[in-house]
This record gives C-alpha cells, structure tokens and sequence, in this order.
C-alpha cells in the first residue's frame, strides 16, 4: 500500500509538472509573437506623458521664467508688484488664458497645461506662478461656464489678453448668496490698502469694499442663488493648481523643486572636513528623501489635473495633492536652508524667501485639515 501510494503521489507530481511546463512553453510561444513594434507602439502611460503643446508650454515658461523674471524677482518683492512690462508680456505669451477658447483670443488648450506652466512659473517665483495661476484656475472658469454669450464675448478677449481678474468672496456673515460680475471703477467699489505680508510680497493682496453699488442684472454670472455652489467647486478645481503653487497644488510642487534645484549645487561645491557636504552619507540620505517626496507630491498633483481634464471624479485627488504638496513645501524649504548653513538665512540668497512664500499654502484654498476632512469623506463613503 505505501509503494503503491508513493508511486501514485510521484505520478500525480509528474503530470503537474509536465502540465506546468506546457502551460509555461504555450506562454513563451505566445509571448514570442508580439513583435518589438508591438511593444514600441504600445500607448505610454507615465503621468509623464506630455503632448508636444503641453512640453512646449512647459518648455516655454522655464525659459521666460529664467531669462525674463528671476533678474527681477527681488526688486519686485522691494516694490510690492509686478513689473508692468513682465505683466504684459505673460499675456502676450497666451498664459493668461490658457483655457480661454481660441476664438475668444485664449490659447484654446487643457487644464494639464495651466498645470505645468504654473509649476515651472513658481520654480522662479511664487508671485509669477501665482499670478499665472488666480487668472487661469479661478477667473477664467467661472466665465467659460457660466457666463452667458454676451458675457463672454465681453470680457474673455480681454482676460486673454490684457484684463487681470480677481476673485472676491465674501465673509461668511456677508452672505455667499450670488455671483457678478463688477468691473473697476464701478461707483461704490474702492480697494483698501495693500496687505503686508510674510511671503509673496510682489503679488499684492487687498480688501475690496463695496459701498452701496449697484450691479446691473446683466451682470449677475450664472443663476441666482447659486454662488456658494459655483464658489465651491471652483475652489476644488484651485486646488489642484496649489500642489505645482497647487498657488494652489502646482506652486507647492513649483515652489519645492524650484528650492531644491537652487541648493543642491552649494552642497556639491561646499566643502567640510576635506569632501563635499553631499558626499557625507547623513546628506545624501536627506537629499534622497526629500527627492522622493517631492516626486510624490507632483505625481499626485499630475493624476488630479489629468483626472479633471478626463471628466473623471478628482475631488478626493485633489485634497491629497494639496494636502501633501502644501506641507511638504515648508518641510522642503527648510531642509534647504539646514542644507546652506548660514547663508540660508541671509535674504542674499533665495531659500528664505522660498520658505516664507510656501507658508501660505496649508492655509490658502482650504486649510491641511479641510483637506483632511474632505479626504476621510470619501473614505467613509467608499467603504
């Protein structure tokens, strides 16, 4: 009986083997019939994956960035604004309404590429990403969908071309009752005094007073009623615009490697105890890190814009992006200046200022636990 068991166990194995290695042969032959232009034509599904207007845009604003507004970005952070003559010249660059349908004046293109623009805009400069970043997740949305055609024909050109629009939302004792539009120089509309601030000090932050005004019914965008649902999920789209400054997801994304990119060069020529700062192994273990984590943060900041572009639920994406990207933006600054000695703390030298302009990015466009509470919503809802 135990021969007979023995050579029935040794059998069964036998065959199962002989049916493995059939199986395996019947894959390798299958395998081997995809052809290597199979494979090279297979579609590339990296978050990478630019569109050759996408990489153009994204090319195009490095370049302004470094050739056009980094000479420039102290002194307008001295002067509290913007050159005028650097203001324009992003307009006629199409940057300002990116999204803005060609046949109003815009650039006609997908939100994916307002992303990478404001990304590489706030690597130079907070203040240049977030004035690329209001107009284009914020302003030009509420026109192109809701504005009625003769609002659109009225005031798209312009955002396209040479109109900076604001966003005002009101306190909540004040209402969040309608949407309008208001243009300056409307009786009763006065701006107050400019804000100082702890960071982006060239882009200028002001109360809006409106006394008494009257606003025509031609000017209420979209119906009545409705601007606290219209202001919400704009401001879900904004988000994702602060992760790369995400000013919003994008500028924390921009604003992080914009730092690193601009420290990491001191390490490799600073030199202590006979080597380079970054060949101690404590260094380079800190430097890996904060690679990753900025790798991550613009990943998640990738898939939401690509999300929203695909019509696709992005809203929990969205408040991980910004969650993420906007905390790890000061973890980053400051591992920067730890990095540069006492010379990250000179304003001689950009880390400090990246450090100051990223604070507000827990706070702007929904504060870290917003984020948080938005995100363990749907959690709760998936299971």
């Amino acid at each position: 009986m135990v021969a007979t068991r023995v050579l029935c166990t040794l059998g069964a194995r036998i065959l199962w083997q002989r049916s493995t290695l059939l199986h395996h042969n019947t894959f390798v032959r299958t395998m081997s019939n995809i052809t290597k232009s199979q494979v090279e034509s297979s579609p590339d599904q990296s978050l990478y994956n630019f569109s050759q207007e996408e990489l153009m845009i994204k090319e195009t604003v490095a370049r302004f960035g470094k050739e056009k507004v980094e000479p420039f970005v102290k002194e307008m952070e001295e002067d509290r604004k913007f050159k005028p003559e650097i203001q324009q010249a992003i307009f006629d660059q199409g940057w300002m309404g990116i999204e803005i349908p060609t046949e109003f004046g815009g650039s006609g293109s997908n939100f994916f590429s307002c992303i990478v623009a404001i990304e590489e805009a706030s690597k130079v400069d907070s203040a240049f990403g977030g004035f690329i970043d209001l107009q284009n997740t914020v302003v030009n949305p509420f026109f192109i969908k809701l504005a009625n055609d003769n609002q659109k024909q009225t005031y798209l050109p312009k955002l396209a071309q040479n109109m900076v629009g604001s966003f005002c939302l009101s306190e909540p004792t004040s209402g969040r009752i309608t949407t309008f539009i208001v243009d300056r120089g409307t009786e009763g509309m006065r701006i107050g005094k400019r804000e100082e601030k702890l960071g982006l000090k060239a882009s200028s932050t002001c109360q809006v007073h409106f006394d008494d005004c009257k606003i025509p019914a031609k000017n209420i965008l979209g119906q009545l009623g409705h601007g606290y649902k219209y202001a919400i999920s704009m401001l879900n789209e904004g988000r994702i615009g602060i992760a790369a400054q995400i000013f919003f997801v994008c500028q924390m994304v921009g604003v992080s490697q914009g730092c690193f990119d601009r420290t990491i060069p001191y390490t490799k020529e600073r030199k202590q105890f006979g080597q380079r700062i970054f060949d101690f192994q404590g260094m380079q273990h800190q430097i890996s890190t904060i690679a990753t984590r900025i790798e991550a943060a613009r990943l998640l900041t990738y898939n939401a814009a690509r999300l929203r572009d695909a019509n696709k639920p992005f809203i929990k994406q969205a408040a991980m992006a910004k969650f993420y990207a906007s905390e790890l933006a000061g973890q980053v600054t400051s591992k920067c200046i730890d990095w540069m000695g006492g010379l990250g703390f000179s304003t001689d030298y950009p880390q400090e200022k990246y450090f100051r302009d990223c604070k507000v990015g827990t706070i702007y466009e929904g504060t870290s636990n917003m984020q948080l509470n938005t995100i363990a919503k749907y959690i709760e809802n998936e299971y």
